[in-house]
């Protein structure tokens, strides 16, 4: 009897294992098609011409496009230049000039600047020019000239002027071409009148020295 139950609880046990097996690889089945049933099967057609990208930016439509050159940057040289007078002429020959260019500025003779303050005048004006996005150096020539050298000629007009805007300049000399503010005498003219002015009180002076010794 004892012998009867062991085989019908081992029986037992054997066909409940059985079933939960069966049960366990049953919930394993569904469970793995439910998860692909779930997932979104995206199909991408081979023509694309009728399909609208929302997620491109200007930035993303421009690349690789040639940039097309706006009504400021595109200045071409006048047709007829008869139709302009002689600095219109000088300053769009200046325009369109390349590479580096140098040139002078000459002081105003008032000053009576020391080599110091020359050094100083030309490194102040390196700064401010600079900073005005103008690519240039000056340096002191001697103590009535300032020399500068400019990266890009095409900044000829911008740095003319910028050095007549400073106090300390009188002219500018640029290969053949002076510039100086309207209603100034050319700086050797103006030197000529000094020198005679000087002459003039050196000789009176003397006069009086004579007279006073007679």
């Amino acid at each position: 009897m004892t012998v009867y139950n062991r085989q019908a609880t081992a029986a037992l046990f054997s066909l409940a294992n059985l079933r939960l097996l069966f049960f366990l690889l049953v919930l394993i089945i569904f469970g793995n098609s439910g998860v692909d049933g779930t997932k979104k099967r995206v199909h991408i057609p081979d023509d694309l011409h009728d399909v609208e990208d929302n997620e491109e930016d200007e930035t993303w439509k421009l690349w690789g496009q040639k940039k097309k050159m706006t009504k400021e940057e595109f200045d071409p040289p006048p047709e007829n230049f008869s139709d302009l007078d002689f600095n219109q002429m000088q300053n769009e020959i200046m325009k369109r000039q390349v590479g580096m260019s140098y040139g002078f500025v000459k002081l105003r003779l008032t000053d009576h600047p020391s080599p110091d303050m020359v050094s100083h005048i030309a490194e102040k004006w390196t700064n401010l020019a600079r900073t005005g996005a103008i690519e240039v150096t000056f340096m002191g020539f001697d103590l009535t000239t300032v020399m500068f050298s400019l990266h890009n000629a095409q900044n000829t007009y911008e740095i003319k002027e910028f050095v007549l805007s400073q106090p300390e300049s009188y002219e500018i000399k640029m290969g053949d071409r002076f510039f100086r503010r309207p209603g100034d005498p050319p700086y050797d003219d103006l030197l000529k009148e000094l020198h005679k002015r000087k002459k003039k009180q050196a000789n009176s002076s003397n006069d009086t020295t004579l007279k006073t010794e007679l």
